[in-house]
């Protein structure tokens, strides 16, 4: 049997940053059409202020609108307070509750408006609120492989961190790569030292990259042991605050091509994917 990987596939991190609203029957086709492919997990909106992320008003009625019949696609919507926490967990049909924490004071500011002590109470309470709910909780380790704004970031901070919020009871935490700032050599030792030491822990990679650079990132985290694979068709999305214009999401397609020579199962079915990449080319092109 080929050793498996998860795939997690992120429209809403490819759809959040443009401005032009996108019609709300464009999003649902487009997520319908990711959901027969076989991803593990579809991160598909958020439930967060409309002020902050226009783009994602509509995630409740883009929920209500998807057929989940025959797909095997768990559903994750990222929240950034109890209220959105509270809110998402009303949806039976989402699995996953997605909480972005900063190990970078500056940046939880910019992404949260909260400290980092603020926010490790939130994480605390969205905890509470998916085991009462029967949901999961995916902890987006934000800064995970380097800070630009000049807080301390090591990789002894970064195994700080993993050991306080496994402690609190986070189960599955993504190791992001923020601004795509990541190097191989980071990749490697953090995956290498933290995957061992915390076994009731699922570790998962969500990185940047720029076009040039993918295929050692994914090297590392896979042969350091990782096994969740955030990414988004063609790299788009990303975070808006990333130096390099260049810099955008994982792409999804580098991924499976990786993973498909490497004989890794990632449970895709490659024509089904065709066809969403077509999607995806045909709706992104438009904004």
């Amino acid at each position: 049997m080929p050793e498996k990987v998860k795939i997690i596939e992120c429209p809403r991190d490819a759809m959040q940053g443009i401005k032009s609203f996108i019609p709300t029957e464009r999003k649902i086709a487009y997520i319908q059409s990711l959901l027969g492919c076989g991803f593990d997990t579809i991160d598909f909106g958020s439930f967060v202020s409309p002020r902050a992320i226009p783009q994602m008003a509509d995630t409740a009625e883009v929920l209500s609108n998807l057929d989940l019949t025959n797909s095997k696609s768990k559903l994750l919507a990222i929240v950034a307070n109890v209220r959105g926490a509270n809110e998402a967990s009303l949806h039976h049909n989402i699995d996953y509750l997605g909480y972005p924490f900063s190990i970078s004071e500056n940046f939880q500011m910019r992404n949260t408006h909260k400290t980092i002590a603020q926010s490790i109470n939130i994480l605390s309470d969205i905890l509470e609120i998916a085991q009462a709910t029967n949901k999961e909780v995916v902890t987006y380790v934000s800064m995970g492989f380097g800070n630009p704004y000049g807080d301390p970031w090591s990789v002894e901070v970064v195994g700080e961190w993993t050991e306080k919020l496994a402690e609190m009871g986070a189960r599955i935490l993504s190791l992001s790569d923020t601004v795509g700032s990541s190097t191989p050599e980071d990749i490697s030792y953090l995956f290498t030292h933290l995957i061992p030491k915390y076994p009731q822990v699922e570790f998962g990679a969500h990185l940047h990259t720029t076009p040039g650079k993918w295929h050692e990132k994914i090297d590392a985290a896979y042969k350091a042991g990782c096994r969740r694979f955030d990414g988004a068709i063609k790299g788009f999305g990303g975070c808006p605050m990333a130096r390099d214009e260049l810099t955008g999401n994982m792409p999804t397609e580098k991924m499976l091509s990786y993973f498909t020579e490497n004989k890794v199962d990632t449970g895709v079915q490659w024509m089904v994917f065709e066809a969403a990449y077509n999607k995806a080319s045909e709706l992104f092109s438009s904004y």
